[in-house]
């Protein structure tokens, strides 16, 4: 019976050893671990993080296209002397802020006019630089649209963005770098982007308040689709000849033409950038 009874004692003894021991040995609590500061950061350098995911793609409505034409003889334009760099071998060699070809005039910015509560565009609109020049020459984003610069060339440029007068970024593009990502100010509107080292590199980006806005190609075509159904006033806009306005009415379904006339006219007392 003694035997028996120190059995269950030491039994009871090495039972609350183990017990014990499990309690140590018990993982700690979880601690809540802090979202990675890596796309943050990234923001606020202004460097590209992950793309950002496009919303929901617009759909149903109407469309408006047209053609953008030039009335008149355009003025011959003013040569650029060829730089020895020889990453710059390709570029134009002509000023390219008036380019019209068999009286169609390309890179004019048509978007309507005022606030719409459609979904915006969040993907980066992209500007790079091949053969020390700009590409493209004229685009537009929307509002809080980040537009992604890009230096293709093997050689230095640096993008600075001016409102006006006013310098919105000034950032180094070393050769075939990563490209650096800015969200302009909304009430920018036009923005030309300048290569202080490559004086002739010109762009323009237009912010808009919503996403329906086209710019027209070397045929002077446009198309902005799924508007949807009513009255607006559409704006078209160039960097030299000012803007034009028009009232066109969308119906669901089907596609509105509407042409825009600019001439040799329009280029006197016209400030290069303003926005009538």
């Amino acid at each position: 019976m003694k035997l028996r009874t120190l059995g269950i004692a030491l039994l009871g003894t090495v039972g609350l050893t183990a017990l014990s021991a499990c309690k140590q040995e018990s993982p700690p609590a979880l601690v809540p671990v802090e979202p990675s500061t890596r796309t943050q950061d990234a923001a606020a350098e202004g460097t590209p993080a992950e793309a950002s995911p496009e919303p929901e793609p617009l759909t149903g409505g109407g469309t408006v296209q047209g053609t953008i034409t030039f009335k008149g003889t355009p003025p011959t334009p003013a040569p650029i002397t060829p730089s020895q760099d020889p990453s710059c071998e390709g570029m134009p060699l002509v000023e390219q802020s008036l380019h019209v070809k068999e009286g169609k005039l390309e890179n004019v910015l048509v978007r309507v006019r005022g606030l719409m509560p459609r979904s915006p565009r969040t993907r980066p609109a992209v500007v790079d630089q091949k053969q020390c020049s700009y590409t493209p020459r004229v685009q537009g984003v929307a509002v809080g649209q980040p537009i992604l610069i890009k230096n293709s060339d093997g050689t230095l440029h640096n993008a600075r963005a001016l409102s006006g007068t006013k310098s919105i970024f000034n950032v180094a593009q070393p050769p075939n770098g990563k490209p650096v990502q800015r969200t302009l100010p909304a009430d920018a509107e036009v923005v030309r982007l300048k290569c202080d080292i490559h004086p002739w590199m010109v762009s323009w980006v237009v912010v808009n308040p919503n996403p329906y806005f086209a710019t027209s190609n070397a045929d002077g075509a446009y198309s902005i689709e799924h508007l949807p159904a009513g009255t607006y006033t559409l704006e078209a806009w160039h960097e030299v000849l000012g803007t034009k306005t028009a009232e066109v009415t969308v119906k669901e379904g089907e596609t509105a033409a509407l042409t825009f006339e600019f001439s040799t006219e329009d280029a006197k007392g016209s400030a290069s950038g303003s926005v009538k």
